[in-house]
């Protein structure tokens, strides 16, 4: 990876950045050298962010606040880049958003912002960038899915498919641009220390309740995604316990799977 002042410097371009997984990865981006885009739709937060990390480690980084739940807001943010001659090197899709609940019981107005923004707007930001990527004959990709990838999870229904969905794309992605000189990588953390863990537990007190074996390290989880992103993996599932779930539950029949999601579900877990 080059550093910072040297000819070749990178850019990443980082979704989600201002809280939890997505700051995570912009901080460890910034301490390798590389400049930064920050996307988020908090204004403040980005251009805080952009300011200390730029001052820490020697970096530029440029705040760009956009709600990529809008369908044109991907085509926007390129076209800005474009105006800035800022080209992407590393694309990092760590956007997204989780409602917890019956899926009978959750009003569209809770559905379909998870669908916009984990699906709409991921895809959206892999076709305004990769194409150019392609035509310079190098970039990476970082997906951020999840563990509920692999499974199908009740009270997460919806949320579960959306990432589903983040990691066949990636894995599609991975095998179409093979010998492109980009890759594609999907990192699928299970639980993890963040703001959005802190809102489910708001609305499932049981939550609280997780030994904290199961809750991942933040930094933890930008580090060995970051690390796959940079070697070219395509899956990343961060964690030892985590990866044997996920081994375990892609191992055993669908029907199995299914009964034991449903047990954990209906007992609140």
């Amino acid at each position: 990876m080059a550093s910072a002042g040297s000819g070749n410097t990178q850019t990443a371009l980082v979704t989600g950045a201002s809280s939890g997984i997505g700051e995570a990865l912009a901080r460890r981006l910034a301490r390798d050298g590389v400049n930064l885009v920050l996307v988020a739709r908090r204004a403040d937060k980005l251009e805080a962010l952009a300011a200390a990390l730029a001052d820490e480690f020697g970096v530029k980084a440029v705040a760009l606040a956009a709600d990529l739940a809008d369908p044109a807001a991907a085509e926007k943010l390129a076209a800005a880049l474009r105006r800035r001659r800022l080209a992407i090197d590393i694309l990092v899709n760590c956007a997204g958003v989780l409602e917890q609940g019956g899926f009978v019981g959750m009003a569209r107005q809770r559905v379909q912002p998870m669908i916009d923004l984990n699906v709409g707007g991921l895809t959206a930001m892999l076709s305004a960038f990769v194409p150019a990527m392609v035509g310079r004959g190098q970039g990476r990709i970082l997906n951020v899915a999840s563990i509920a990838a692999f499974q199908p999870v009740p009270s997460l229904a919806v949320y579960a498919a959306t990432k589903a969905y983040v990691l066949s794309l990636t894995e599609s992605l991975a095998e179409e641009l093979r010998g492109t000189g980009v890759t594609a990588t999907a990192l699928c953390p299970g639980i993890t220390a963040t703001h959005m863990l802190t809102a489910a537990v708001e609305t499932n007190a049981q939550l609280a309740k997780l030994p904290g074996f199961l809750i991942g390290d933040v930094e933890a989880v930008a580090a060995e995604g970051y690390r796959a992103c940079m070697q070219g993996a395509v899956i990343c599932v961060p964690g030892k316990l985590n990866a044997a779930a996920t081994i375990a539950g892609r191992a055993a029949p669908k029907w199995l799977v299914r009964r034991v999601a449903g047990a954990i579900g209906r007992a609140g877990i």
